[in-house]
Formats: structure tokens, sequence, C-alpha cells
């Protein structure tokens, strides 16, 4: 059954008097009304991730396609038409969303449905006879949004209907030329009942592979690097053989060192220095595989001050030293190894 949404009581004999304990519960309900805005705000965002999916375009597509009929994912409270420029826009509502007083009427329906669609699907006929429908979308408990489709009739329109809506434009101060408005009012498309509950279940199919895409798109901002790491890690590689310092890379990024020190550890699990030291030996285990080249060559071409400080880190990060790396990939290849080879003749 629909249930309503009731206005608050009025309080009786006047406004209350002002008393200290209903002072101290207001800035709870202002807490709850700032979470609500946020919680708003994070809800459009994920749909506008959702939007860009190629899940969603695809499906898009394929609905589009397959029923002839227009979809839209909407937000919970919307105060546009979500069917108006899609594709298969039926004509007649094309028409009406072009003019003010019909367009009002449209988004009353629009509200009207997202009341009633709070827990399952809800279909709603609009004042001319055509039925829109919605479908929850849901992450969790919380409605995030509304897969909807429409601007349908159930059965074939007749000419009575017809001139009962022409009357309510009349009303509504709606001027058209009637032959246009005749022919978009019966092009519109007629979906049986067995059809429009087919049509109903695929939205509804749809709508858990949407949630359960919502929950992914939430964990991988969660666990999203920020922006700030990503733009350091990206210095730190370009400038990787140079004597680079904390303070060179917070200086680059715009950021305090100590700011960067402690955010670059929490998100990365490792410090500067070590992560510099990494990201030098893997250039290192690279430049290895050239036996032309000398490890001293390889340790100041990598960024490494001294030999020893070379051998010391890249034993530390590998389990074992420069040459020994080299002769396991190359079996003693290399200038290095073939003088240790000499001296021992």
């Amino acid at each position: 059954m629909q249930q309503q949404s009731q206005p608050d009581p009025m309080p009786v004999g006047g406004p209350a008097k002002p008393a200290r304990p209903k002072r101290r519960s207001r800035p709870p309900a202002a807490a709850g009304r700032v979470a609500d805005k946020a919680s708003g705000k994070g809800d459009r965002e994920l749909l506008e991730a959702l939007l860009s999916s190629k899940l969603f375009q695809e499906y898009e597509h394929a609905f589009a396609e397959a029923t002839g009929l227009p979809i839209a994912l909407r937000p919970v409270d919307s105060w546009q038409l979500p069917l108006h420029g899609k594709q298969n826009e039926g004509p007649f509502c094309a028409l009406m969303a072009e003019r003010s007083r019909a367009c009002g009427s449209c988004l009353e329906v629009q509200e009207k449905l997202a009341r009633a669609a709070n827990g399952e699907p809800a279909t709603s006929v609009c004042p001319a006879g055509m039925s829109d429908t919605v479908v929850p979308v849901r992450l969790g408990d919380r409605l995030i949004g509304f897969l909807q489709t429409g601007q349908v009739f159930r059965k074939p329109p007749t000419q009575q209907q017809f001139e009962r809506t022409v009357q309510l434009l009349a009303k509504w101060g709606v001027a058209m030329d009637r032959a246009v408005l005749r022919h978009a009012y019966f092009a519109t498309r007629v979906v049986p009942s067995k059809r429009h509950e087919a049509v109903i279940k695929l939205l509804s199919i749809f709508a858990q592979h949407l949630s359960a895409l919502s929950n992914q798109i939430l964990v991988q901002q969660e666990n999203a690097e920020p922006p700030l790491i990503t733009s350091a890690k990206a210095f730190i590689t370009e400038h990787q053989t140079e004597n680079l310092s904390l303070g060179d890379v917070s200086k680059a990024i715009n950021s305090s060192p100590f700011y960067f020190c402690k955010l670059f550890k929490k998100v990365t699990g490792i410090n500067f220095t070590d992560y510099l030291s990494r990201i030098r030996v893997e250039r290192a285990k690279n430049l290895l595989l050239n036996p032309n080249l000398r490890v001293i060559e390889i340790a100041f071409e990598v960024g490494f001050q001294s030999l020893t400080h070379f051998n010391r880190v890249f034993k530390h990060t590998v389990g074992q030293s420069p040459t020994r790396y080299r002769e396991q990939l190359l079996g003693g290849v290399g200038p290095d190894a073939s003088r240790s080879l000499a001296r021992s003749h």
C-alpha cells in the first residue's frame, strides 16, 4: 500500500516557550541535515560514475534497441524530466516538455513515482493517460536513484481520450496545432500489460547489477590514492637519478615536508627514502641485464652516490648483491665477472 508523507503537526496554543533542553536538541538535528546533504551529494557523484560506466552505456543501448523505449538513471530528488532528449522519447511527451505548464504536470508525476517506488517498482499514469515506470536502485539499504522508462500507453488510445487531453491542455493555456498534437498523441508507443511486466523485470535485474557496481565503485574510491601522492610518485620517477630529497619532492607538489612525509608513509606503507631506493633498484635490475655496463656505472646511473651504498641497498631490497643477481641472470657474463675471473688466474 502506498505510503503518503504527513505534514509535521503544528504546536497547540502558539509557539512553545524557549527551553534549554530543546535548544540542546537543535545541533544534532542540524548535523543530521548536513549529513543528509552530504549523503545526497555523494549519491549524485555515484550516479555520475554509474552513468559513465561501460555497463550502463551498453545496457542503455541494448534496452533501447530491444524494447523501443527510452531509459534513464535519475537521482531520487530530481526536478528535471529524465527521459527528455533520450533515444526513443515519446513524441507527445517531447512536445509537452517544451511547455512549462505541461512540464509542471510531468514533474508532479515524477514526484509521485519517487514516493511510491521507495521499496519496489512503481508505475504512474499522467493526465494524458500515459504510463511512466521507475525501479529503485539501492546501495545496501540506501536508495540512491531510479531507473526510469515509460511514456507509453498500456492500451491503444481512443479519440475520447485525445479530446479530454486537448481540453486539459486548453485549460492550462497550452496552445498547439491540433493536427500536430493528434499525430504525436496517436504515434505514442502502446505496450500491453504482459510486455510491460517483462520490461519492469528487465529493469529490476539491471538495478541489481547497478547496485553491485555501486558497491565496487565505493570500494575503489575508498582505496583510491590521493592525488598528492600520485603527483609525488610521478615526480620521483622522473627525477630518480638526481640527488633527490624529501624536501625537493614536497616543494614540487606544494606540500609541507612534514605533511607529505606522514601522508606518504600512510598511503604507501613505506617512508620516502625506502620508496626512492626501491625505484632506483628496480631500474638497476633492468640495467644489470646489459653485460657491457659495470656495476659502479649502474649505481651512479640510477642515482646512488656511492657503490657501497648501492650494494647495501640492493642486497637489502633484492636479497643478494648486484653482482650475484647479474650472474644468475646472465650466467656470469659481464665486465665485473670477467675481471673477477682474470684475477683468479
